[in-house]
């Protein structure tokens, strides 16, 4: 594995939304939320992960995506591309470009709907990874991708390719964190990617977390990583159970659905727009997570009689 240092890829790396305006990416609101990133505090950003609608785009719009971030962030915080597709030849081109754009490393989901075999993961990751100089990390989802790779079969990649630094981790699964980092080492990267495990993943050795929930409250998730960073337990758990119910709206319906509506209603974005088939929350919903942002303190009054849209 080649060596990193210590301060990157660590800390709180938020998977940003994508915003549409009227059907089209908005570009500029884009820039918008990665500068609000490294103003309060985000160590870094994930660029088209699940959380940005990544299958609804287009291989252009997420290059423009990352070629925006990069621009954006003007090398303050580092930009890591979620290039993975189901298709070997996509995540090809997006991972070429990517690197092309100026990312500062990549992240390559485990091909969804396809479901090979773990010898399959092996090749797919070592074959993507040959083909780019970048750090690389994989993204396990298996509840979006509908197959598993196992702590072996990390091993077995990262055996054969040195620039695999890295994984993130979308299971409720612990037992995979601990027998990952035992093959590999402490400083095999794993990131956490399900909110209720993110205070758990960091105590045992995670080295961040790229979660939804910091597109609401990058300053908190940032702080609490922070905290365990430190050492300082207590402050973490403030924080853990401070950013509880928020982590719970996140899932109150198909994410990023209640994200972007929150957004919205927290004035970061023009509209709570998804492409099919995504669609609006019900009024129900929105009024459930327009109590949350109000105790979370994050509807102010400038922006708490906005009439929500169904």
């Amino acid at each position: 594995m080649i060596e990193l240092a210590s301060s990157f890829l660590s800390g709180s790396y938020t998977p940003l939304v994508t915003p549409f305006r009227d059907g089209k990416v908005d570009f500029d609101k884009y820039a918008e939320l990665v500068e609000r990133q490294v103003r309060d505090g985000s160590h870094g950003v994930v660029v088209t992960g699940t959380t940005a609608e990544p299958s609804s785009l287009t291989i252009e719009e997420r290059c423009d995506l990352v070629k925006v971030a990069v621009d954006s962030s003007r090398n303050r915080i580092p930009i890591v591309a979620a290039t993975g597709s189901q298709s070997f030849a996509e995540t090809a081109e997006l991972t070429a470009r990517a690197e092309k754009a100026g990312v500062d490393a990549l992240l390559i989901v485990t091909p969804y709907y396809v479901k090979p075999p773990q010898r399959g993961l092996v090749e797919y990751f070592v074959e993507i990874g040959k083909r780019t100089t970048l750090p690389l990390m994989i993204y396990h989802i298996p509840g979006r991708a509908a197959v598993s790779v196992t702590p072996g079969t990390v091993a077995q990649i990262a055996e054969r390719l040195p620039n695999l630094v890295g994984l993130k981790h979308a299971a409720n699964d612990l037992e995979f964190l601990t027998e990952t980092l035992t093959l590999l080492g402490r400083d095999f990267r794993i990131f956490c990617g399900l909110e209720a495990l993110s205070l758990p993943m960091l105590v045992v050795g995670a080295a961040g977390l790229m979660n939804a929930v910091g597109n609401l409250a990058p300053g908190r998730v940032a702080a609490m990583c922070e905290a365990v960073k430190r050492g300082d337990l207590a402050e973490a758990r403030r924080l853990h159970f401070e950013l509880f119910e928020l982590n719970q709206a996140i899932f109150l319906d198909t994410n990023p659905i209640p994200l972007k509506y929150m957004m919205w209603r927290m004035g970061l974005l023009d509209a709570p727009e998804l492409r099919l088939p995504l669609v609006r929350l019900d009024e129900n919903s929105q009024q459930k997570l327009d109590e949350v942002l109000r105790r979370a303190k994050l509807l102010g009054a400038q922006n708490s009689s906005a009439t929500p849209s169904t």
